[in-house]
């Protein structure tokens, strides 16, 4: 991989980071409410309030069309979005912010091996098999941790 690649991969990936570390930090602040959607609902809105402005700064001639071409994609992605805030609340508002560890290698496994290599045939080496065994091995140690306290 080259240089510039993989310092794009983790800029990207700082940034998803920070956000993710906000959505929790906001999360666990917020009062607990007598509908545990209500929080979900409100930062969505603001997601997508962002998102709206963000798309006003950079018109693409042609997005009705791209929309069109991309529907079930974008049923799919959203779903994915709403599983993922779902699992976050219950994960975070009931176990804690440092479940997160459980979260990240179930990901890795669910999006890394399961689509990334099964559905879409991305490289796949002993270093990557090396990676994900300890990232299993992470969740042992850490689910041993949480038994000892």
């Amino acid at each position: 991989m080259e240089k510039q690649t993989i310092y794009s991969a983790l800029l990207f990936a700082s940034v998803a980071a920070v956000g993710n570390a906000l959505f929790v930090f906001g999360q666990k602040k917020a009062a607990v409410a007598g509908h545990p959607f209500l929080f979900l609902i409100g930062a969505s809105l603001v997601c997508l309030v962002l998102f709206s402005v963000t798309a006003l700064l950079l018109p693409e001639p042609g997005m009705m069309s791209f929309v069109k071409r991309n529907t079930l994609w974008i049923l799919l992605s959203g779903l994915g979005f709403y599983l993922t805030s779902l699992g976050f609340y219950f994960l975070y508002s009931r176990h804690g912010a440092s479940y997160y560890v459980v979260y990240a290698v179930l990901s890795i496994v669910a999006t890394s091996i399961v689509v990334g290599v099964v559905v879409f045939r991305e490289s796949f080496n002993l270093y990557h098999l090396l990676a994900v065994i300890t990232a299993i091995a992470t969740v042992v140690l850490f689910t041993i941790g949480q038994t000892r306290k």
